[in-house]
């Protein structure tokens, strides 16, 4: 039996990790899925993005990896957990709008993004497409996840 009432399913924060050398900077905003109805056989989809800023020039081509779940410590699903219960709500980012390309490192059929030619003249921002499938039968509450970001140049 689906349960019915509001959930909001927030991906709360991306940290951002980048080279010693700090030649480029990273900044994130996060997704928030907004409410989620579990009666519902529409997936949720909402965004984020990555921006990414460097000194060098000429300008750099930059790598964007998206890690792992904190809370199923997975690609695919990536989850969610509730703030104060152990239920879970499956999502996942992605680096096309038709959300068909698992955004992570490369590995596990995952796929990072490149960034090109990003200077400190010229920032590039990427746009992370995220999903919630329909359908998952979670108590209604708020949905946290926090995830790793790296960049490589």
């Amino acid at each position: 039996m689906k349960r019915s009432g509001s959930v909001a399913a927030i991906l709360v924060s991306l940290f951002l990790v980048r080279g010693a050398e700090s030649a480029c900077n990273v900044t994130a905003t996060g997704v928030n899925f907004g409410p989620y109805d579990a009666a519902s056989y529409v997936p949720g989809d909402s965004t984020g993005s990555v921006t990414v800023s460097c000194d060098r020039n000429p300008p750099t081509d930059v790598t964007v990896t998206i890690g792992p779940s904190g809370n199923s410590g997975a690609f695919n699903p990536r989850s969610m957990r509730q703030t104060t219960r152990t239920d879970r709500l499956n999502y996942n980012l992605y680096t096309d709008a038709s959300r068909n390309v698992v955004w992570g490192d490369g590995t596990a059929g995952t796929a990072a993004v490149t960034l090109r030619k990003v200077n400190r003249n010229r920032p590039v921002t990427a746009t992370i497409y995220a999903r919630t499938p329909s359908g998952q039968d979670v108590t209604p509450g708020i949905y946290v996840d926090t995830l790793v970001v790296t960049i490589l140049y």
